[in-house]
């Protein structure tokens, strides 16, 4: 990588950070991006790099590498300390490579230690969206309603910046290949999981974490359903109403800001989703909620339940930005503990698919429409909340490409004296 003058060359502040890029990246294979500094200097790839890591100040190299973690170095970014211009997803493979950096040897990590030293202090304050401050028992129902506010309770037009018409925040499914249009996609996931359920005209239908109702309106619309969702973010509701009266569906569909464990259990579904939400529950609260979804259910009816998990054989080095800044109290656990737990509640577990690159996919999608919007999104949020979502979302696409994270699509079913009313075959989800 060499070393290119756009602007003022000689700043004292610029050649040991240059120095100190140079001896952190000694090793790394690729030569695919730049990184410009605050003078205008430039260092590494002047050809179409993938990416450019602008630093924004003779500090922040100090700023990122003093403690490096994922959560430190997303502060840094959220914090303005530097920039990502360009393919933002690309950069991961870089961040997970200076994330392994303490794997070498002592005299470098010392040699390292004394260049950062070197380097100024300046810090960027923090503005806007902080991190989470949740308060009560981890998992009980005040907490949780903290949490979900925390992250769904932004404007809804911020999200209606990058989502769908039909605002589904959630893994699309991309049935004619890659090149299907994210709209498209949606609205094929959708009918996916109606297919799925089996849902027939009048089959009286629970969506647990409804969102802003767009599988709710999408199954009463076309397959007939009964719906009730349940979501414990009063905004959404009000966004998922407001669809329902406007859609005429009011007889047909409703809404209600609930726990799905304040539900009667003498209420019986014929088929209950859940897309999205799983994710929430906590891995020790697992047993109550397949019992209760079980309970909810008639017997010979089906629950598809739809959520990431994470692959058990990789284990995250230091504290998450996404618990931070994102999801606070979420937790990922790998695909045999939900089916351990669903099956001793009294599920059988019918089908099991994987949709990883689709949500791969999907977050591209959802990251260039962000960008695309960056503006607004400031406008609507500020510059901080734009940072976070714009990582965070590039950050996930990342992992579900390596499989550090997966999207299980999971169909339950409650047999009645061993009978699962449920075809011999997979034909009908694929039938037009």
């Amino acid at each position: 990588m060499g070393v290119t003058t756009s602007s003022v060359f000689g700043l004292p502040a610029a050649q040991p950070s240059i120095e100190f890029l140079a001896n952190l990246l000694t090793g790394y294979p690729r030569r695919d991006f730049q990184v410009r500094l605050w003078d205008g200097r430039t260092w590494g790839s002047s050809r179409q790099p993938r990416f450019t890591l602008v630093l924004k100040h003779p500090g922040a190299l100090r700023r990122m590498f003093h403690s490096p973690s994922e959560l430190t170095l997303g502060e840094s970014y959220i914090c303005d300390d530097f920039d990502i211009e360009g393919d933002i997803e690309a950069i991961f493979d870089l961040g997970d490579y200076l994330l392994a950096q303490g794997g070498y040897g002592s005299t470098r990590a010392v040699h390292l230690a004394g260049m950062l030293r070197r380097l100024s202090a300046e810090r960027q304050t923090r503005t806007g969206r902080q991190p989470a401050a949740l308060r009560g028992t981890l998992h009980s129902s005040d907490r949780d309603r903290q949490a979900i506010s925390y992250h769904y309770d932004l404007p809804a037009e911020f999200f209606a910046l990058w989502l769908d018409p039909q605002m589904l925040y959630s893994c699309a499914y991309f049935a004619d290949g890659k090149d299907t249009d994210l709209d498209t996609a949606q609205r094929y996931k959708l009918d996916y999981i109606c297919r799925k359920l089996r849902l027939r005209r009048g089959d009286r239908l629970l969506d647990i974490g409804c969102g802003w109702g767009g599988l709710a309106v999408h199954a009463a619309t076309h397959y007939g359903a009964q719906v009730l969702g349940i979501t414990m973010s009063v905004p959404q509701s009000e966004v998922a109403r407001r669809r329902i009266r406007d859609s005429g569906l009011n007889d047909r569909c409703r809404i209600e800001v609930c726990d799905y464990r304040d539900l009667e259990l003498d209420q019986h579904f014929d088929k209950i989703v859940s897309v999205g939400m799983f994710e929430h529950v906590g891995k020790e609260h697992l047993p109550e909620y397949f019992s209760r979804t079980c309970g909810l259910l008639r017997p010979g009816g089906a629950f598809v339940n739809a959520g990431i998990a994470a692959a058990a054989t990789y284990h995250r080095q230091g504290p998450s930005f996404i618990d931070r800044y994102v999801f606070p109290d979420g937790e990922l656990v790998p695909l045999n503990t939900s089916l351990g737990a669903a099956e001793r509640s009294g599920f059988e577990v019918r089908d099991v698919e994987s949709l990883r690159e689709h949500y791969a996919l999907t977050l591209h999608h959802w990251v260039r429409r962000l960008e695309a919007h960056a503006e607004e999104a400031r406008r609507i949020t500020d510059d901080t909340t734009f940072r976070i979502w714009r990582l965070y979302m590039a950050a996930s696409a990342h992992a579900f490409r390596l499989n550090r994270l997966n999207l299980y699509q999971i169909l339950l079913a409650k047999p009645l004296h061993g009978e699962s009313d449920m075809p011999l075959t997979r034909a009908d989800w694929y039938r037009d």
